[in-house]
């Protein structure tokens, strides 16, 4: 298949901004890494997504755009189009053939067969002039998958670009923390482990003003209350089998909130580490875990999970990936995918029947 130059585009559920990257690709094999680039979201704008994220709980419809809901998805297709006329600004030699936009989640509720990311992917091609693959999850959930985790067949990928052998586990800690477990054959296995940075960047701002615990320096100084960290631990979810997902909102910092501000704030990062270990397990075990996302930069968060999988752990930069731009750029891989027709998930990463395709094609 050719090689295709796509601009990857990724706002996780910790609504921080925009990641773009561009990748050479065939949907298939990575050819090279290019240009990456980060648009923040204003404190304005952040506001906007979290009013929307209380809005579409109530939604039934999945392409309905009811008040905040539409300027939401004003405001992110604006900020992703954004997004690549800077990053192709700055990269002039850059000629993309086509961009990944997989907008923001604002509810997934796979149960309900209902998943929805805001973001007009056919604006958002007009305005850039090129085609653009969106609303890349709808398929897999209306045949019955999970509809995330959707980057294990970039991570595997990735595995094999780098020549990382088997049994690696590729951890992403977003707003949700998930694993991809390669196995000795090539094998996927796939799922959410539970909450990744969400309850602890929302207890922050809460309580300081600042977006997330920097580097972990909270979570270093507190103490985990083991008692309250057995009670959050005391949830059959986390024994289910592989492959499994959930909401940003599933899990609650309620428990917490009459602790000390550190205290609390360890005890949900060893929360986090606790999940992803035993995520790790139920999906078959590992001998290396390679971190990557907005959890690979809390040294404190890795310690923790070290310790918790009893395992040696790499951030993604430490064996040479863009650990905050992997997501972009999966969003690039998976776009020539859909483009070529392949599948985009797979019965042991989502639980969808078969080998799903999907993805929409907007063209300018």
């Amino acid at each position: 298949m050719t090689m295709l130059t796509v601009v990857g585009l990724m706002s996780g559920t910790s609504m921080d901004g925009v990641d773009a990257a561009l990748l050479s690709t065939d949907g298939s094999a990575i050819g090279a890494f290019g240009p990456r680039l980060f648009r923040a979201y204003t404190d304005s704008e952040r506001a906007v997504l979290r009013q929307a994220l209380d809005e579409a709980r109530r939604l039934d419809d999945r392409a309905a755009r009811t008040g905040v809901l539409a300027e939401a998805e004003r405001l992110v297709t604006n900020a992703h189009g954004e997004a690549v006329e800077r990053v192709l600004a700055e990269n002039p030699d850059v000629e993309p053939d086509l961009v990944g936009f997989h907008g923001q989640t604002v509810f997934h509720a796979a149960e309900r067969r209902m998943t929805v990311q805001i973001g007009d992917g056919p604006l958002l091609a007009r305005r850039l002039g090129m085609p653009v693959v969106y609303d890349f999850r709808a398929a897999d959930v209306a045949a019955g998958g999970q509809g995330a985790p959707f980057v294990p067949l970039y991570h595997q990928a990735l595995a094999r670009h780098s020549d990382l052998g088997s049994n690696v586990a590729v951890v992403n800690i977003g707003g949700v923390a998930n694993v991809t477990r390669v196995g000795e054959d090539g094998s996927l296995v796939a799922g959410d482990t539970g909450p990744g940075n969400a309850l602890i960047d929302d207890l922050v701002r809460e309580r300081t003003g600042e977006p997330m615990d920097r580097r972990g320096a909270l979570a270093a100084k507190g103490r985990v209350d083991r008692g309250t960290l057995d009670r959050l631990l005391d949830n059959p979810w986390f024994a289910l089998p592989m492959p499994k997902s959930l909401d940003r909102n599933a899990f609650s910092s309620a428990s917490v909130r009459d602790m000390a501000l550190e205290d609390a704030v360890a005890t949900l990062a060893a929360f986090t580490a606790e999940t992803i270990a035993r995520g790790i397990a139920v999906s078959g075990g590992a001998d290396r875990i390679v971190v990557c996302g907005g959890g690979s930069h809390n040294p404190t968060l890795l310690r923790m999970l070290a310790a918790a999988a009893n395992c040696k752990v790499s951030t993604a930069a430490e064996i040479g990936w863009a650990g905050d731009f992997v997501e972009a750029e999966a969003f690039a891989f998976l776009a020539a995918r859909s483009l070529a027709g392949l599948p985009l998930s797979l019965p042991t990463t989502t639980g969808v029947p078969r080998p799903m395709p999907g993805g929409v094609v907007a063209r300018p």
